[in-house]
């Protein structure tokens, strides 16, 4: 039976409200994150040690991206909000217990698989290491933590379920869980004298069985539990299945160019994966508060209205999403840009991470930023695409940016080592970005409403001022203190002056970029009251 429209959220407010929830506890999770990654930094530096745990971590996390925020939320959603739209609750829960459990045996037999043939595998995603010597470890390593991959893709089902739902704290909060547990195992290790890439490693594996049972109680408490039943294709089954292998790469082009990233850095220098690592982790913290945010509030709603034959209002949430990204994201990326190296040196500078270690982090950060904005575009542009049951053509682009990418890279690299291959990763982001916005315009899916248009190049002057406020700040910083933040072969001052003198130098931008866009019109005091309203519309019934 259909749902009245008006249980179905379709407004702006209400994707700035779903938006705000899941970046508000995504913010929470980078901060773990970023505290995780501090303590590697400080016990495992940016050597051989960090590269093999590195490598062998973001092999299951490829695949966790894929699913958990890619592939199979872009394939069941649709589906699933669709049943719950025309067929109740009840034959919704009963697909998606239908699909986990095709999903489990399948995932059994290919995490199964992939252990047996790590050593294989190993030398293609990481061919520098065969001159290294550090084939094995990270092998054994790669093993240790692939399991990881089984429980968060069972994850990233419930998470579709309570999405689907408007519940999206739940499955937001699942990645604090990960930086708590590894933060968990790691000073475990360090107060055992252990060695700590491979408490590392099981603490991955863990983490999953942990974000697992919390996804689980989760359902439950939202009257939403899901029953491990005999596996059963079903046509709804297959329509997903069908739908997650080009998604897979549609979805993830962004992960699996940082996969290629890594196979190529392993030719570049001993340390380079570690230095893409690290500054790839700083630019995730704008792109996973805003840009998976958006993805994850956006799809379920233009899913619903697309359904309902609502075209005006999928449309107008989508400007919103592409202002939302831009108005939040281009302030970030030349924020990044600009305090690249007081970031760096403040974050990681200490213990096993050295002033080399900083510059060549801070220099390859500088490089993401540049397509931080695509990035999160993506996002908001390819539910479009998806919420319309199209994978093809998000498909053929991904495809295109990711073999531009490889091409960039290999040409890049050879002047500028590993920045060229953050270069390269930034250039690809943009042309997949560009390629989905004039596709989804050329089909009449999307066009600039008014606002969209009057906000946007008021966004851009309102970062273009910020920039020139940071680099005062940063001049006037120096003549009074000094090279707080070092200098190429210096070591930076000490770490409460670096603390101090970075967020000064957040809050003056924060401070200027916000006032200009309220004096310049970029944006408004009744975006942020949208965002504190909590009368949120309830979720879909049967």
């Amino acid at each position: 039976m259909s749902i009245p429209r008006s249980n179905a959220p379709s407004s702006a407010p209400s994707l700035l409200r779903a938006v705000a929830t899941v970046g508000s506890f995504t913010l929470l999770s980078r901060i773990t994150g970023f505290a995780r990654d501090i303590l590697i930094a400080a016990f495992l530096g940016a050597g051989a040690a960090a590269d093999a745990f590195f490598v062998a971590f973001q092999f299951p996390n490829l695949f966790r991206r894929l699913f958990a925020e890619g592939a199979f939320a872009a394939g069941f959603v649709p589906v699933f909000s669709g049943l719950l739209e025309k067929q109740g609750r009840a034959r919704a829960l009963a697909f998606a217990e239908e699909a986990m459990a095709v999903l489990a045996s399948i995932l059994a037999l290919f995490s199964a698989a992939m252990i047996a043939l790590m050593p294989w595998v190993i030398p293609i995603i990481a061919p520098g290491f065969a001159e290294t010597g550090d084939l094995g470890r990270t092998t054994e390593l790669a093993r240790i933590a692939f399991p990881y991959l089984f429980f968060i893709s069972l994850v990233s089902l419930q998470s579709g379920v309570l999405n689907a739902l408007d519940r999206f704290a739940a499955a937001a909060a699942t990645p604090i869980l990960l930086n708590l547990t590894l933060i968990a195992f790691l000073l475990t290790a360090v107060g055992l004298d252990g060695e700590p890439a491979l408490f590392l490693a099981f603490g991955v594996s863990a983490a999953g069985v942990i974000q697992f049972l919390w996804m689980w109680a989760s359902c439950r408490r939202a009257m939403a539990g899901l029953r491990f039943v005999r596996p059963r294709l079903s046509r709804e089954v297959k329509d997903v299945l069908k739908r997650m292998l080009p998604l897979a790469l549609g979805v993830g082009v962004y992960q699996i160019n940082i996969l290629v990233n890594n196979a190529l850095a392993t030719l570049v220098s001993a340390g380079a994966v570690s230095w893409l690592y690290f500054a790839d982790r700083v630019n995730q913290l704008p792109l996973g508060v805003v840009g998976v945010a958006v993805g994850v509030a956006l799809l379920p709603m233009l899913s619903r209205q697309i359904q309902a034959g609502d075209e005006a209002a999928a449309m107008g949430n989508q400007n919103r999403a592409v202002e939302i990204s831009l108005l939040l994201t281009l302030p970030a990326a030349v924020g990044i840009a600009m305090l690249a190296g007081p970031i760096t040196a403040t974050l990681f500078e200490r213990g096993a991470f050295d002033a080399a270690d900083r510059g060549a982090v801070a220099m390859a950060l500088a490089a993401f930023s540049f397509g931080l904005p695509a990035y999160v575009l993506v996002k908001a542009l390819a539910p479009g695409f998806f919420g319309r049951y199209d994978t093809a053509t998000p498909v053929k682009i991904s495809v295109m940016a990711l073999s531009l990418n490889v091409v960039f890279a290999l040409i890049l690299m050879r002047a500028f080592g590993h920045v060229g291959i953050a270069l390269a990763t930034s250039l690809s982001a943009w042309l997949n970005a560009g390629a989905l916005a004039i596709v989804l315009f050329r089909r009449g899916h999307f066009r600039f409403d008014a606002r969209l248009a009057r906000r946007l190049p008021r966004i851009v002057l309102s970062a273009a001022i910020m920039a020139g406020a940071l680099w005062f700040g940063l001049h006037v910083l120096h003549e009074i203190a000094g090279p707080v933040f070092g200098a190429a072969g210096v070591s930076a001052g000490p770490e409460w002056m670096r603390a101090l003198a970075l967020a000064g130098l957040v809050a003056v931008g924060g401070l200027v970029f916000a006032l200009s866009a309220l004096v310049l019109g970029a944006a408004e005091k009744s975006d942020l009251a949208q965002l504190r309203r909590r009368k949120a519309a309830p979720p879909p019934e049967s």
